[in-house]
């Protein structure tokens, strides 16, 4: 965690409380963080989730991976320490939308645990919802459809995870969904069925 360098600040509260807006929207703000390696259908079930989810009243937004790094992470690379830096980045600002009470939606490999923990901690409980989209390596291969498994094999794309870079498979998360055998809408219908159980949204 980088040590704090500006002195003399101090966080301003407003006068609208989470509360507040938790009755206003009729909904629980709450981080749904998609994890799995290339491939396996996280930013597509983010996009179908996101859709059903505003189609029904909802406050939602994606953080995806390729979107942040064209912007607020343009800077760092796919070395160990900067996914790192990737998902602390990515999980600060995923708690300032939970602050305003949207349903936060990311799609990112985030292919270490340690720092999956510590985007969790950065939250509230019950506001991290951690879903492992699940998937065999070699189909991953087969969608490919960016053809970087192909250029990870021929050594041309270096600390690709799940080739020449490891990924540490969820150990508890709230929702597993097999994405070489539940089709996207299926895999939606759960997590859209998790929210509505655990009182984060009204359909």
């Amino acid at each position: 965690m980088p040590q704090q360098k500006a002195a003399n600040i101090r966080w301003h509260r407003g006068k609208i409380s989470k509360e507040d807006r938790i009755k206003a929207m009729k909904q629980k703000g709450v981080v749904i963080w998609l994890t799995g390696l290339s491939g396996v259908g996280k930013s597509t079930i983010a996009v179908e989730l996101e859709h059903a989810l505003f189609e029904n009243g909802h406050q939602t937004y994606i953080l995806d991976g390729d979107n942040i790094r064209h912007g607020l992470n343009k800077d760092i690379g796919f070395s160990p320490e900067d996914r790192s830096e990737n998902i602390r980045r990515i999980a600060e600002v995923a708690k300032l939308f939970i602050e305003a009470n949207i349903i936060t939606i990311t799609a990112f490999i985030s292919p270490y645990r340690q720092d999956r923990e510590s985007a969790r901690k950065l939250q509230k409980d019950g506001e991290f919802i951690e879903i492992y989209v699940k998937c065999p390596l070699s189909i991953c291969e087969q969608r490919d459809t960016k053809g970087l498994y192909k250029k990870a094999r021929n050594g041309e794309v270096k600390e690709f995870t799940g080739i020449s870079a490891p990924y540490e498979e969820p150990l508890n998360p709230e929702i597993t969904v097999d994405t070489s055998k539940m089709s996207v809408e299926e895999s939606t219908r759960a997590i859209l069925r998790y929210l509505e159980e655990k009182g984060y949204v009204k359909f």
